[in-house]
């Protein structure tokens, strides 16, 4: 067999580490273009209605990238430690590593990466990713990352989560999962035409948000089996998607109930906050005032002439 590009090809090579989620590279990407266009159109508005909407949009990207993007993160529940574990089945050697554990909406997500990473005359540099999606098999990928031969720690974790595993983690976090993602999904951004129904929206953004965060934190807050990896034992907490949906719920609650109490309190603070309606926006003519129109392009029509007033 001949080399290309450095490998031998028709054999199985080294398993390497994956690098950023790509569905999550995606989404960013798509929300920052478009902020990046909605700025480029910025200055073609008029007045104090330019800051009105530059909020009002970029709040609306924000939130709505936030969504979306916690929904393949992985960044919910996680943890790591260095530990001296064994490293192939049926085998007396060990190695230094770091081993973590991320899970998130969709599955679970475990790295093995060696301290150094060149150990035993392999490159000890894993990521595996383990999903329990609706149209996926949790058990069906576990049992193939059994036939090629994965680390023990990467298969330990990864039958932890398994449907048959006596710790019942696959049920607990698979279920909410499902509820939290599909409670984010549910969301209505600050779309809406009428401030009151844009406050509304908010609110109803932060309760789905608070509760996909309670409906995960109530799952996470039962009582698990204990990781065991060689000399130190993994102990996950909450990760940054998770506190990144606690925050968002929370200004949504403040910024839609301000905006509603506004309304039915204080409307003319409203007003003066989310005026639309200045001088400086619609006309030079200023509100209320009489609008003449008048016509004397004929002078001989001169005696019959008209003025028309409109009264905006």
């Amino acid at each position: 067999m001949t080399l290309w590009n450095g490998v031998l090809p028709f054999y199985p090579q080294q398993r390497h580490a994956a690098g950023f989620s790509l569905p999550l590279l995606i989404v960013i990407v798509v929300f920052c273009a478009l902020a990046s266009s909605f700025l480029l159109i910025l200055p073609g508005i008029r007045g104090r209605a330019r800051w009105f909407w530059l909020v009002r949009v970029l709040l609306s990207l924000f939130i709505g990238g936030e969504i979306v993007a916690v929904h393949f993160s992985g960044e919910w529940f996680v943890g790591s430690v260095w530990t001296n574990t064994s490293y192939k089945a049926f085998s007396a050697e060990r190695v230094q590593a770091r081993v973590g554990l991320n899970v998130g909406l969709v599955g679970v997500n475990i790295t093995l990466r060696g301290t150094p990473v060149q150990q035993l005359n392999e490159t000890i540099d894993y990521n595996e990713a383990f999903t329990w999606r609706l149209d996926e098999d949790y058990h069906g990928e576990y049992v193939r990352a059994l036939a090629k031969g994965l680390p023990d720690p990467v298969l330990y974790l990864a039958e932890k989560f398994t449907p048959s595993s006596p710790c019942g983690l696959y049920h607990q976090y698979h279920l909410a999962g499902h509820y939290a993602a599909a409670t984010l999904c549910s969301n209505a951004l600050l779309s809406m035409p009428a401030p009151l129904y844009g406050g509304l929206a908010l609110l109803v953004t932060g309760a789905f948000a608070l509760f996909a965060v309670f409906a995960f934190a109530s799952v996470s807050s039962v009582p698990f089996c204990p990781f065991r990896l060689g000399s130190a034992a993994l102990t996950p907490g909450y990760g940054a998607a998770f506190w990144v949906t606690l925050a968002i719920g929370i200004l949504c609650l403040l910024l839609g109930g301000s905006v509603v109490l506004l309304h039915y309190a204080w409307p003319s603070a409203l007003r003066a906050v989310l005026d639309q309606s200045g001088p400086d926006y619609c006309s030079p003519a200023a509100a209320g005032s009489p609008f003449i129109l008048s016509n004397p392009v004929h002078p001989q029509f001169a005696p019959l002439d008209y003025k028309i007033t409109t009264k905006l």
